[in-house]
C-alpha cells in the first residue's frame, strides 16, 4: 500500500498541480536489472544537438523561489543524441514484452491519476494526494491502465508513456542502450537554439493565437476547456517541433532527467557538462504538463523545474532519452 503527498515540502502556489509522490509503508527493494530476450529493440528517432554555449535559467525572475531556477548561468554542452520525442506506449510495450519487467506503480498496486481523467470504479479509488484531492490513488492505473484498471495502453500507443518512475525508466535505458539526458542538457535541447526566451518557440505563449503545447485551459482543477484539443496526454508530434526538431518540450507529459535536484544547485554548478549535484531530495523532471496552467504552475517555460521522489509515478510524467 502506498501513500501519495504532493511533490513539495515547502509550500508554493504551484507545486501540487505537477505530479504526486509516492511514500510507501514497506522498505524499497533493490531491484533486478532488466533481462532481454534478444528480441529486436525499437529504433529511436533521434537528432544530433550541436555543441554549444547558452545561458541556463530564469532570466525573466518567473520561478518559484523554492525551485531554484536561478541565477541564469552560462553552461556550455558537448553535443550529443536525444530522442526527438518522449518514449511512447508502444515502445514501452516492446520493452516489458521483451524482459517481463515490471513497474514500480505495477508493484505498488497503484498509481496517481487526475480526476478528470479517472476511469476507474469507486472502489478502486484508494484515496487522494493530501492537499491535492484531485490527484486519486488508483488501484490498477500503471503504465498499460494509464486512467484506471480498465483502460488499455493500446488505444493510446502514439502517447507518451506515463505512470513511469525514474528507476522505471533507468530500466528502460539500460535494456535500450541509452541514457537519460542531464538537466542542463534537457533545457539546451528545449531551447532549440534560441537564446534567451521564455518558451521553446519565443516569448509569447501562443502567437498569432496557436497553441504551442498541451497545457491546462479554464480554471484549474475543475474545468478544462481544452482549447489545444487535448484533456489529457496528447499523441507525440501533436505540437510544433522546436529549432531542433523536438516536439513536446513543454507541457504534455513531465520528463524525468538524470540529475538529483537540489534548489541551490546553480549558485555554484560547473560551466561545462554539468552532471547535477551528487544529492537532493529527489530527481529532477522537465517541461510541464497538460496540468500547467498559467495563473497556477507556469513550469512550461523552458527554465521551469521540479522533482519528485524516484519511484513516485503518476499520470502525467514520462521521459526520453539519450544516445550513450
Amino acid at each position: 500500500m502506498i501513500q501519495l503527498s504532493t511533490t513539495n515540502s515547502v509550500p508554493d502556489p504551484g507545486h501540487s498541480c505537477c505530479t504526486a509522490s509516492v511514500h510507501s509503508a514497506a522498505p524499497h527493494a533493490v531491484r533486478a536489472a532488466p533481462v532481454s530476450t534478444g528480441s529486436a529493440k525499437p529504433a529511436h528517432e533521434e537528432i544530433h544537438i550541436p555543441s554549444g554555449t547558452y545561458m541556463m535559467g530564469d532570466g525573466f525572475g518567473e520561478g518559484y523561489p523554492n525551485d531554484g531556477e536561478s541565477p541564469a548561468h552560462e553552461v556550455r554542452l558537448d553535443t550529443f543524441v536525444m530522442d526527438v520525442t518522449a518514449v511512447t506506449n508502444e515502445k514501452f510495450a516492446a520493452f516489458v514484452a521483451d524482459t517481463g519487467f515490471s513497474t514500480e506503480a505495477e508493484t505498488f498496486g497503484s498509481s496517481a491519476v487526475f480526476h478528470l481523467l479517472s476511469t476507474a470504479r469507486k472502489q478502486d479509488v484508494l484515496g487522494v494526494a493530501a492537499g491535492a484531492p484531485w490527484w486519486l490513488n488508483i488501484r490498477g492505473a500503471d503504465w498499460a491502465h494509464p486512467t484506471g484498471p480498465d483502460s488499455r495502453w493500446e488505444d493510446v500507443a502514439d502517447h507518451p508513456v506515463v505512470h513511469v518512475s525514474h528507476n522505471d525508466a533507468l530500466a528502460y535505458c539500460q535494456w535500450a542502450g541509452r541514457r537519460l539526458p542531464t538537466e542542463a542538457e534537457w533545457e539546451y535541447a528545449a531551447r532549440g537554439g534560441l537564446q534567451g526566451k521564455r518558451y521553446a518557440w519565443g516569448n509569447e505563449l501562443t502567437p498569432q493565437g496557436e497553441h504551442q503545447c498541451n497545457i491546462w485551459q479554464g480554471t484549474f482543477p475543475t474545468i478544462n476547456t481544452a482549447d489545444d484539443g487535448y484533456l489529457g496526454t496528447a499523441p507525440v508530434k501533436s505540437f510544433p517541433a522546436n529549432g531542433y526538431g523536438l516536439f513536446e518540450v513543454a507541457g504534455n507529459v513531465w520528463e524525468w532527467c538524470a540529475d538529483w535536484f537540489l534548489p541551490k544547485y546553480y549558485r555554484n554548478s560547473p560551466a561545462e557538462n554539468p552532471k547535477g549535484p551528487t544529492i537532493g531530495a529527489g530527481r529532477v523532471m522537465r517541461g510541464g504538463s497538460y496540468l500547467c496552467h498559467d495563473s497556477y504552475c507556469n513550469r512550461y517555460r523552458v527554465a521551469a523545474r521540479t522533482s519528485n521522489t524516484p519511484e513516485s509515478s503518476s499520470g502525467n510524467c514520462g521521459f526520453r532519452t539519450v544516445a550513450l
